[in-house]
């Protein structure tokens, strides 16, 4: 009878002192360094046994111990995540390459991405690619530029992109010529992370260039996006954007405004006393008065 077929007839409490064995065995092998990293069943049964363990605390210690292990557990992983009847063990799977980051994985990261049944295994890939880096950003490109995905996949891909960051800006700078409204959306956020983890001149200034993009969304993503910056030559900017014909982005300019704290900004900000819209009216108060008590 094979291991599979044995594994299949055991008791829960037979399995579950077979995967504390298991890793006990492994965790001493890697202790002592003596760990085979091409013994292909120790890892096939790792990944297929360990991570069906009804206990999350054990699933965990799998998952560490094969991140421990690295690449070598890749394939394992990636038949487990790609064709494991269990969602149980197909999150694990994608949680555990989350750790390991290896852009081999990429193409089957991103079939679970965009086709698996399980949120959790599809928002555990998209954290698998984010964490990959560089490599996943061509294709977390193409998804936000795609009309096939829906919203839900899209806002996992521009989530990605803004974890993966400044590693990213060769693409990103590129990506704000695209035609796509949902990618120099996803761009524009993405760069405003880069901003805020480094503040160089670049992406400020490319996000004060999107308060002129032809898309309202994009414009207010900018807007919002500067108030978390000390950058004073966005001011003035921000002051003409309090004239924009949508008011979300009027909205995010006056917030932003009132969190530079800038002198400059009082009087506009006064003139939209008399906005059409009350929130506007309202949040140039509350701007106004964090700019006085400075």
């Amino acid at each position: 009878m094979s291991n599979a077929l044995n594994w299949e007839t055991k008791s829960v409490e037979e399995r579950q002192a077979d995967n504390d064995a298991l890793i006990e065995m492994v965790t001493d092998q890697i202790t002592l360094d003596t760990f085979d990293t091409n013994n292909r069943e120790i890892l096939n049964r790792m990944v297929v046994e360990g991570m069906a363990d009804p206990r999350g605390m054990v699933r965990l210690r799998f998952a560490e111990t094969l991140g421990e292990i690295g690449e070598p557990a890749t394939p394992f992983l990636l038949q487990a995540l790609k064709s494991h009847t269990n969602p149980v063990v197909r999150r694990a799977a994608a949680k555990t390459l989350t750790l390991i980051a290896d852009p081999t994985a990429i193409p089957i990261l991103l079939e679970a991405f965009l086709t698996d049944e399980d949120t959790v295994v599809k928002g555990s890939s998209a954290g698998a690619l984010a964490r990959i880096g560089k490599p996943a950003v061509p294709i977390l490109l193409d998804i936000l530029g795609s009309p096939e995905h829906p919203e839900s996949i899209k806002g996992h891909a521009a989530w990605a992109l803004a974890f993966i960051g400044s590693e990213a800006s060769e693409y990103l700078y590129e990506a704000l010529n695209s035609d796509s409204v949902d990618v120099r959306c996803a761009v524009v956020g993405a760069i405003a992370h880069v901003a805020q983890e480094r503040a160089d001149e670049k992406s400020c200034q490319v996000l004060v260039s999107a308060l002129s993009d032809p898309a309202a969304v994009i414009r207010t993503e900018a807007a919002a996006a500067l108030a978390q910056l000390n950058y004073p030559p966005a001011v003035p900017h921000l002051i003409a954007a309090l004239q924009d014909p949508d008011g979300e982005v009027r909205k995010a300019a006056v917030t932003s405004l009132g969190k530079i704290g800038a002198s400059a900004a009082l009087e506009p900000l006064k003139a939209c006393l008399k906005d059409d819209l009350e929130s506007i009216r309202l949040l140039a108060k509350l701007a106004i008065s964090q700019i006085e008590n400075r």
